[in-house]
């Protein structure tokens, strides 16, 4: 009799899907199956975990159909670009594919196995938001002809594949929407905010924000994101969210560049440059629902998660 829980993490030597299989392999019941590419993870987030029994990674873009003899009961969909600088431009469309073409082999394996699969939507589903703080029942206000659609309406597409499959097929779906996530295991050169200012401060440059940085974020460490993520994927398999999960305590770039100057050096200057085109206003989720049904809320501070995030990308 099976004894163990075979889960396969797409994008697992990612920021995100390196710290789930780190996680989950403190469970000794649980055996990981790491699938990535590496087209923005790496090895090196995954160094630790490739001579662990349980660990296994395989090399694999999910554009095309995984197939495996193996029985996987759990599976996380985290593969994809998620910054701006990553999926934008030349690699629009390979983004687009990620997350449509990857969603449906994805979907095709949980069917397979009658697995219980989790998708990473995101935040950006939502757009330039007219409803503040965003909750699980608005719509978006999202530009299909953007710079930014292929991520967006990617996730968005992704989304309605997962509950078509529910629908026609009963596969056990979850879905949550991530807001701006940072944390150890970034990287520092994929251009999102926390670790371009902090990689610039480390190195003693001027510190960039683009627009005037009154634009407003939430930021959750990524130890409160991955409990979030679990606690979802263990959850009731009628719970099929859409479940908000993020940092509801709202900052604004300019309060944000000022903490992490007076972490590293209060004495770097700031410069302005323009706003990319389409990039929110303000961000700040409703969590109402993720309390309620999972028991869930972040717990680490903006302050101690950036220490700890200095303490990384220092070292």
């Amino acid at each position: 009799m099976k004894k163990y829980k075979k889960i396969l993490i797409t994008g697992g030597s990612g920021f995100i899907g390196s710290n789930l299989c780190r996680k989950l392999l403190q469970d000794e019941n649980n055996h990981i199956i790491c699938l990535d590419n590496n087209f923005t993870g790496t090895i090196d987030n995954i160094s630790d975990l490739i001579n662990n029994p349980r660990f296994k990674f395989v090399e694999h873009n999910i554009i095309e159909p995984f197939n495996t003899k193996e029985e996987i009961d759990e599976i996380y969909n985290l593969a994809c670009p998620a910054s701006p600088k990553k999926y934008q431009g030349k690699n629009a469309i390979y983004t687009t594919k990620t997350c449509i073409f990857g969603a449906i082999n994805m979907l095709e394996l949980a069917q397979k196995n009658n697995a219980k699969i989790l998708q990473s939507s995101t935040s950006e589903v939502y757009g330039n938001s007219k409803e503040h703080p965003q909750k699980e029942t608005y719509f978006g206000n999202v530009n299909p002809c953007g710079k930014r659609a292929c991520y967006d309406e990617g996730k968005r597409c992704a989304e309605s594949l997962f509950f078509d499959f529910n629908r026609i097929y009963n596969t056990k779906i979850k879905i949550v929407r991530i807001f701006n996530t940072y944390g150890p295991f970034m990287d520092k050169n994929d251009g999102r905010v926390v670790s371009n200012l902090i990689c610039q401060a480390l190195k003693g440059s001027n510190l960039t924000i683009y627009g005037d940085g009154k634009q407003t974020r939430s930021f959750c460490y990524i130890d409160d994101l991955i409990e979030g993520l679990i606690k979802m994927m263990l959850s009731n398999d009628n719970l099929t969210g859409p479940i908000n999960l993020g940092n509801p305590c709202e900052y604004t770039i300019n309060e944000l560049a000022n903490i992490i100057k007076e972490k590293i050096n209060p004495n770097l200057k700031i410069k302005y440059e323009q706003l990319p085109s389409d990039d929110p206003i303000k961000r700040k989720p409703d969590i109402t629902l993720a309390k309620k049904i999972l028991n869930w809320e972040p717990k680490t501070t903006l302050s101690c998660g950036l220490d700890k995030t200095i303490k990384f990308f220092s070292s």
